[in-house]
Formats: C-alpha cells, structure tokens, sequence
C-alpha cells in the first residue's frame, strides 16, 4: 500500500503534523468568521516570530497566567524587547506587586497569553481563578495575541469544559498548590470545591469579537501548557 509509514518517528510524528495541519484549516477558517485573527504555526519557534511582529515597540504588554507563554520560551524573548513588560513572573516579586501589575495589565497596550480551549467552530473557552485574564480578553487592552497549542483544540464547548475541568484544572492546582478535589484524584468534584482554593470562578466564552483583529490567535502545532 502506497504512503504507509514504517519508520518509527514518522510512525509518530508523521500523522499528528498532518492532523494539526488540518484541524488547525478548520478552525482559523471558523475564527475569522468571528472577527478574530488567526494563523497557524508548526513550531514555538515559528509562532514566537509571529507574536513578537504583532507587539509594537514600546507597548505595555501585559501576561495573562499561561504555561504555555513560558512553555513555549515567548516569555524570555519578551523580555527582551523594546516593551514595557508587565513581568508577573520576574525573579523576588511580592504577592503586593503581583496583585498591582494585574490590575495594570487591564488597561495595557497587548495582553498576551493562552486560551483554556478554542472549539472547532472558533469559540474561545476560558475558566478563571481571579478573572483578570478574561477580563482582559473581553475590554481594556487594545490587542490580544493567545498562543494556543493545538493539544487545546476540541469538538465543542463541552467538550472545551470538560477538558477545563478535568485536565487543565488538575494540573494548575498542583503548579500552584491548590488543595481541591481535583488536585487530590485528577477528576472534577464541583460540589465538593470551594473558594479560596478553587480556581475555576469565572467561564467566559468568546463567540465573536466586535472590534476586528482585535483578538489574533496563534496555533502552534505542539502541545503546550495545560
């Protein structure tokens, strides 16, 4: 049979790089329907050259909490550049100028950091500790770049939910120290999770955006954060 792959890297590289490919076609396609920007990336190298075109010299650019931002390695090259970085990760900062730099970052010139999910019909899907990311997204900066990877990409806003609420959120909760049901056995326990350790309180869910190109999102075709 013609085409069949026999070499083991391509046995596993092979059809994930042409499936990534072509979902990622599918939801760019649906994005842009909604007024939001989107391309797609092989690589964090590739898609790191992308986001730093996007950011204009001397801009406040603020981070919204993601792993993949750091993940990727766009955290070290924003630090490079000619910006005003609102570097809530910096080496010694205190929980005082945390909270101070989010409250900045609302009204900054870029936010730049990850979606939750992004559904295959172009729906951004985020749940939130404190709110400021989303906040964000939704009002303040003039521009928005998420760098998504494509292991983000699901079929649709309950599966992006559940991926939330079983995946991503588990995962935070053990980066950050949360006790919560689901840090405890991998598995969402709503009922059972309360503040101030739980870290889904907000879901918003971006259907469009009214100011055109105001939200670009990159797909990278690697797995990234949670």
């Amino acid at each position: 049979m013609a085409n069949v792959l026999t070499d083991a890297q391509e046995i596993v590289t092979k059809p994930r790089e042409v499936i990534y490919r072509r979902k990622a076609g599918c939801v760019i396609e649906n994005l842009k329907k909604r007024n939001i920007s989107a391309l797609y990336c092989q690589t964090s190298k590739d898609a790191i050259e992308q986001v730093c075109k996007l950011v204009p010299a001397k801009a406040t650019v603020a981070l919204g909490g993601s792993v993949s931002v750091i993940q990727s390695g766009l955290l070290d090259v924003l630090r490079t550049m000619n910006i005003k970085l609102l570097d809530r990760y910096r080496e010694g900062i205190t929980n005082d100028e945390i909270e101070e730099i989010l409250r900045q970052g609302v009204s900054a010139d870029v936010l730049v950091t990850s979606s939750s999910a992004v559904t295959a019909d172009g729906k951004l899907v985020n749940e939130d500790g404190r709110g400021n990311r989303v906040a964000g997204m939704i009002f303040g900066p003039k521009k928005v770049i998420l760098m998504i990877g494509m292991n983000k990409v699901v079929p649709t806003v309950d599966d992006a939910l559940t991926r939330i609420k079983n995946v991503a959120a588990p995962l935070n909760c053990i980066r950050l120290g949360a006790d919560t049901p689901c840090a405890r056995t991998g598995f969402c326990d709503d009922a059972n999770c309360h503040a101030p350790q739980r870290i889904c309180s907000q879901i918003v869910i971006i259907e469009s955006n009214r100011v055109k190109d105001r939200i670009t999102v990159v797909l990278v075709g690697e797995e990234l954060g949670y």
